[in-house]
C-alpha cells in the first residue's frame, strides 16, 4: 500500500531531482552519513583498505515509511579496487504506518528467505541495534540492480510493464507467482522471532494483529462501520487455514525484475508475520484488481488470469486455496484500515477526514454483498 500515490501523508518530505520525486521519511546531510557509514562499514570490513562511500541518493518514487538510502563501497583489497553497491535502512522514528514495532524481524526474515533458497531477497548483511550513530536502528544490505513496475499510473496504464511484449509479461507474471507462492516452502518452524505472543495459532494472531490496528487508527477518529466489517469476518471464519509465513505487502510493484523479465528481488517486508498461506495470495489478487478491473483497466496481455494465478499457486506452493473468498475479503478490509490510517496522517481539516464512504470500503462492502457504505456511518 506505500506506493507513491499515498506519499502525502504527513511527516514525510517529499523533493525532486530533476523530473523524479522522491519521497521519505527523513533526509538527511548525505556527506555526514557517508561519513559515519564509511566508520562504521570499516569495522565491519577490516580488510577494506581505503574504504570510501560514493553514490549516495535517495531510491526515486518510494520510502515512504522507511528512510532508505542507496550507496557504493569502494575500497581496495589484495592490490585490486573492488566496490559493492548496498542499501541503508533506517527504524521509522516519526511516521509509523503500523502499529507493531517490527524492524528487526524485517532484517531477520529476508535472511531467512535469503538463506532458504527458495525466494530472491536483497541479502541483508548487517543490523545495528543502536541508534547513536544514525540516531536509530538500522541494517544494510546488498543493493539490487533492476525495474519496479510502476504503480501510479497503473502498470496496466503506463511504464516499461505496459510497453513490454505480451510473451515478455507472461515470463514475469509465471516468475513473481513462482516467487510469491516460494514463501510458502519456508517453515514456520524456522520463524519463531514472528510470533506476537498472542494466544492462538499465527492466524489467530493476525487477526489479533488487525483488531488492534483499528483500535490504534480509531485513537484519532472512530472506526464504527470497519469494527462493523471486522465483526462479521470474525463470525464468518474460514475452514481452510492452511499455516504459513505471510510477506505481507505482496503485490507486483514490490518485485524488482531483471532484464529478462524476471524476478531480482522480493521487497518490503514490513508486515510479515505468521497469519497463514492464504493472506499472501489474497492480498496480490486484490492488489491486481485495484490497479486493472476495479478502475476499468483492463488486464494486460500475457498476464496471467486470477484463475491461472491460483492455479500456479496452488501447484507450486503445495497448498490449497479453498475458501480463499474469506481471504480476499479480509486482504481488502485490511488495505482500507491502512487507507484510514493514511487519510488522517494526511488531513488537516478540523472535523477529520471521511473514512467510511472511501473507494476501499466500497470495494470491501461488494465484496462482502453489502450496500454502499454511507458517508460517516
Amino acid at each position: 500500500m506505500q506506493d507513491k500515490a499515498t506519499a502525502a501523508a504527513s511527516g514525510v518530505t517529499t523533493f525532486k531531482t530533476g523530473d523524479d520525486s522522491i519521497v521519505a521519511p527523513n533526509v538527511r546531510d548525505l556527506g555526514e552519513l557517508a561519513a559515519n557509514l564509511r566508520q562504521w562499514l570499516s569495522e565491519k570490513m577490516p580488510e577494506a583498505d581505503g574504504l570510501r562511500i560514493e553514490n549516495l541518493a535517495y531510491p526515486k518514487g518510494a520510502g515512504m515509511s522507511h528512510e532508505t538510502i542507496l550507496f557504493d563501497a569502494v575500497w581496495n583489497e589484495a592490490g585490486a579496487e573492488r566496490s559493492r553497491g548496498l542499501v541503508v535502512r533506517v527504524k521509522p522514528s516519526s511516521m509509523h504506518v503500523y502499529q507493531d514495532d517490527m524492524f528487526i524481524e524485517q532484517f531477520e526474515i529476508m535472511r531467512l528467505m535469503n538463506e532458504s533458497g527458495h525466494v530472491r531477497v536483497a541479502e541483508p548483511l548487517w543490523l545495528h541495534k543502536d541508534t547513536a550513530l544514525l540516531g536509530a536502528p538500522f541494517f544494510i544490505m546488498e543493493k539490487c540492480e533492476g525495474r519496479v513496475p510502476i504503480s501510479s499510473p497503473s502498470y496496466a496504464q503506463a511504464g516499461w510493464l505496459f510497453e513490454a511484449k505480451p510473451s515478455e509479461r507472461r515470463v514475469l507474471w509465471e516468475d513473481t507467482v513462482r516467487q510469491l507462492a516460494g514463501i510458502q516452502k519456508v517453515a514456520v518452524s524456522d520463524a519463531p522471532f514472528l510470533s506476537t505472543g498472542a494466544p492462538g495459532t499465527g492466524f489467530d494472531q493476525e487477526i489479533d494483529r488487525w483488531e488492534r490496528y483499528v483500535t490504534w487508527v480509531e485513537s484519532r477518529q472512530p472506526l464504527p462501520w470497519h469494527h462493523r466489517v471486522l465483526e462479521h469476518l470474525k463470525a464468518n471464519l474460514p475452514e481452510n487455514r492452511p499455516e504459513g509465513i505471510v510477506w505481507g505487502d505482496a503485490r507486483l510493484g514490490n518485485m524488482m525484475m531483471g532484464a529478462d523479465y524476471r524476478v531480482v528481488a522480493v521487497m518490503d517486508w514490513e508486515q510479515c508475520s505468521l497469519g497463514g498461506a492464504l493472506h499472501d495470495l489474497a492480498w496480490w489478487l486484490v492488489s491486481e484488481d485495484m490497479r486493472t478491473t476495479a478502475i476499468g483497466v483492463p488486464t494486460l496481455e500475457g498476464m496471467g488470469t486470477r484463475d491461472e494465478t491460483i492455479a500456479l499457486w496452488e501447484e507450486v506452493s503445495g497448498k490449497s486455496a479453498a475458501d480463499l473468498d474469506w481471504y480476499l475479503q479480509f486482504a481488502a478490509f485490511k488495505m482500507s484500515c491502512l487507507g484510514a490510517k493514511m487519510s488522517l496522517d494526511r488531513d488537516t481539516s478540523e472535523d477529520g477526514p471521511e473514512l467510511t464512504d472511501t473507494f476501499l470500503n466500497r470495494l470491501v462492502a461488494d465484496m462482502l454483498g453489502w450496500p454502499a457504505p454511507a458517508a460517516g456511518g
